[in-house]
């Protein structure tokens, strides 16, 4: 068996990857490798919790602040620039770090990404006329009628992706989820040359979710408010369709008050928490801790394999 072992830490927004990551990075010599899709655009800084100066030169990141907004990039494009980074890094260390919360660009790294097929020019013109004619709203129903697995992951409030999904649905006659192996816990995934060890951060929902809601309360003293202000010029790309500069943006069109900005934001974050557990509670092969328990963790890593994890954290989805 491989001697290489990439380390996954991921969870729920806010539960507390951080700090832990910063500490493994320093016990096991090696950088951090992001899994924050939102992470990797330069201008978003506060709003996806980037990570800060000091901890950048505490531990190298790779995959931070890289790209500009208008840049396209994609869980395939993600999968394949990981994968020749950890060729690089496992030349000098039997250990790598991914840590984040795209469930999508994770699964990606560990699993693969199958060919979904290229959809054709009428049934993307007709989406399209769609999308006009009858609303998002509409089409999200149509998903959850034909695709009720995806429905329930997606993002409902992103046009683009539903629009995608309902796109390979119609055109094949075939679920958007049937077409992807990258779904957690798969056993249809690409095989790695080197072991994977995923662990995930949990917390107790009261707990959780009082956590978000003092990060967003963070945000919103360190500059967020600016933050967007400076970056609603650019409010159609892709990059800013993201929970913290959506609700911004609303406020700084005249739809909601501040306060009622910051409480929607509070809301649309807890809620994304339980969309990203929904996600990791189909993978078998997570083993869950609670984050201060840094002990037990490092032990579980240095000894996969020959030891189980007590699951110490229920799995919260409610």
């Amino acid at each position: 068996m491989t001697s290489k072992t990439l380390i996954v830490v991921t969870g729920p927004t806010a539960v507390g990857k951080t700090e832990l990551c910063l500490d493994l990075a320093e016990h096991f010599d090696i950088p951090i490798i992001n899994a924050d899709s939102r992470q990797l655009y330069h201008d978003l800084k506060i709003g996806t919790a980037a990570p800060t100066a000091e901890q950048l030169r505490r531990v190298r990141h790779y995959f931070v602040g890289t790209l500009r907004l208008d840049d396209y990039f994609s869980a395939s494009m993600y999968e394949q620039q990981v994968l020749a980074l950890l060729d690089r890094l496992f030349a000098d260390s039997d250990y790598a770090l991914l840590s984040g919360g795209s469930m999508m660009y994770i699964d990606a790294v560990c699993n693969g990404i199958d060919d979904i097929p290229t959809v054709d020019d009428e049934t993307r013109q007709t989406l399209k006329r769609r999308l006009a004619d009858e609303g998002l709203e509409a089409l999200c129903e149509e998903l959850r009628r034909l695709d009720p697995e995806h429905y329930a992951l997606v993002d409902l409030k992103n046009p683009r992706r539903v629009v995608h999904a309902l796109e390979i649905c119609l055109m094949t006659g075939r679920t958007y989820t049937s077409f992807r192996k990258m779904d957690a816990g798969s056993n249809e995934g690409k095989r790695r040359p080197f072991r994977i060890v995923k662990t995930g951060l949990n917390r107790p929902r009261e707990e959780l979710y009082g956590r978000i809601n003092r990060r967003v309360d963070q945000m919103m003293d360190s500059g967020l408010l600016d933050e967007a202000r400076q970056l609603y010029p650019h409010r159609h790309l892709n990059a800013l369709n993201t929970v913290g500069y959506k609700e911004m943006f609303a406020y700084l069109d005249g739809t909601w008050t501040l306060d009622e900005a910051v409480e929607r934001m509070k809301g649309n974050t807890r809620r994304y928490a339980r969309k990203q557990l929904t996600w990791y509670k189909k993978d078998p092969a997570m083993a869950w801790f609670a984050p201060d328990d840094k002990e037990q963790i490092f032990n579980y890593i240095e000894h996969y394999g020959t030891i189980k994890a007590d699951s110490p954290v229920s799995l919260e989805i409610h």
